[in-house]
């Protein structure tokens, strides 16, 4: 029927059964491995579609952690995007290159608003609110869980550079893991010499990564994902962002 070039016979699902056959190895040796470029290869060969009712962050993450990819849609203003892609690739990572830092003179209130904002609870405080600055302290959940006043600044809750656990800019992965899993921190901040904020770990990672032993990460063990683009002459745009 299928190899017949002048067969019209019109077949459903009904139509057909797929009988199962004999094989003569195990699950275990199934190996999906696949490609999705010459150089980035996929544990799950599947990938999502960039639909607008697709792919955006959500599912990017979820395709991500299995194994596979999404490919953000394109119906978008370029920030949002760019913003798209930056959920994704801040979900999940080894070492934290460009954490959001604040500024110890920022409120509570602010603070507040800043983690309904991003979705998560602790942020490493430094001289400027800025990233690469010296860093003073760390503000978490629960720095902040029994304070009430508004307008206290993170300065005033913060647990402060001294009774934190750090690390060396020189440190490797392997040995961050183990500095967090010894000393039972939620964030791990790398310093270097200078007290600048080079890199931050967070512990909720190593669990993540135990979880998801096939996910698809990059060489910063960040998850990986695609962005789509057009072919319309304001497309080049969203290559750089």
């Amino acid at each position: 029927i299928f190899e017949n070039t002048s067969s019209f016979t019109g077949l459903t699902y009904d139509d057909l059964i797929c009988m199962p056959g004999h094989i003569n190895f195990g699950v275990h040796d199934v190996d999906l491995h696949g490609n999705f470029t010459r150089k980035i290869k996929l544990q799950m060969p599947i990938v999502s579609s960039p639909m607008d009712t697709v792919t955006e962050a959500k599912m990017a993450i979820a395709m991500a952690l299995e194994g596979g990819i999404g490919v953000i849609h394109t119906n978008m203003p370029i920030e949002d995007q760019a913003k798209e892609v930056m959920k994704v690739k801040k979900f999940e990572c080894g070492f934290i290159m460009d954490p959001v830092c604040i500024p110890p003179t920022m409120p509570l209130s602010e603070l507040i608003s800043l983690r309904e904002k991003l979705g998560w609870k602790g942020f490493p405080v430094t001289q400027d609110g800025k990233m690469g600055s010296k860093l003073l302290g760390l503000v978490t959940k629960r720095d902040t869980d029994w304070v009430t006043d508004g307008s206290s600044t993170v300065s005033s809750i913060m647990t402060k550079l001294p009774d934190l656990v750090t690390a060396p800019e020189a440190v490797d992965l392997q040995a961050a893991n183990k500095i967090l899993r010894e000393s039972k921190k939620g964030k791990l901040p790398v310093v270097s010499k200078s007290g600048q904020l080079v890199a931050l770990m967070s512990r909720a990672d190593l669990q993540k990564n135990a979880d998801y032993p096939n996910a698809t990460k990059d060489k910063n063990k960040q998850l990986m994902v695609a962005a789509s683009i057009g072919t319309r002459p304001s497309d080049k745009d969203r290559v750089g962002a």
